[in-house]
């Protein structure tokens, strides 16, 4: 067999250099809620709008990134390809291998919790029987740019206040960024506190995008 050319692993080794910095992967979390200009990332992320723009020239120029002229604006978003595949990959390897993950995981989300989580597909399938209450806990900006179908907008920092607008016999499921995000779990665990009947989704908006789901804006 054949080995495979140097290249090929030069290739990866840039890529892989690219992704190798906490900034650009903060950013990338942001950017695969929606299109996002410049200044609000760097916002949204505690950069300055100069570095900020540093980091995303570095992913776009590695495809990782996109970007379209919307007025004055530049607009960033996902590139093509398995991008979430592999940010979640390198999640999952991560997990596995850093016991100081694992416990900052489980700070919000207990075993238990994880177990009980709702697949996408049980999801789908939930909400073709319209028998679940879906809950959007991500900011307000972000359910705008992008939210799973039928799904309420109410931000973790509302939440208390706005308990009555929940419906006390039907199953609740909260869903925010992803699998590493903990606004869900937290969610969750305050709606239960209260009595609610709740789950948590075990993925979040990327992942129904990338699996060709329908999403409102």
């Amino acid at each position: 067999m054949t080995d495979l050319p140097q290249q090929h692993f030069i290739d990866i080794a840039e890529l892989a250099r690219t992704l190798g910095h906490a900034h650009r992967l903060h950013l990338l979390e942001h950017i695969a809620q929606g299109e996002r200009a410049v200044e609000r990332l760097a916002e949204l992320c505690g950069l300055s709008v100069a570095n900020t723009s540093q980091h995303l020239q570095h992913l776009r120029r590695a495809g990782v990134v996109q970007t379209r002229r919307d007025g004055k604006r530049v607009l960033y978003r996902l590139g093509g390809g398995p991008i979430l595949e592999v940010l979640a990959a390198l999640g999952q390897f991560a997990e596995h291998n850093r016991l100081a993950v694992r416990e900052l995981l489980a700070d919000s989300m207990s075993a238990q919790e994880r177990l009980e989580a709702m697949s996408r597909d049980e999801l789908v399938q939930r909400l073709h029987e319209q028998s679940i209450t879906l809950l959007d806990v991500r900011s307000h900006e972000e359910y705008a740019l992008g939210h799973l179908p039928g799904a309420i907008s109410m931000p973790l920092d509302e939440l208390q206040q706005r308990l009555a607008e929940l419906p006390q016999d039907q199953e609740i499921v909260a869903y925010c960024r992803g699998p590493w995000c903990v606004l869900s779990s937290t969610a969750t665990a305050a709606l239960r506190e209260h009595g609610f009947k709740v789950r948590r989704l075990d993925s979040g908006l990327p992942d129904w995008q990338a699996a060709g789901l329908p999403v409102e804006a």
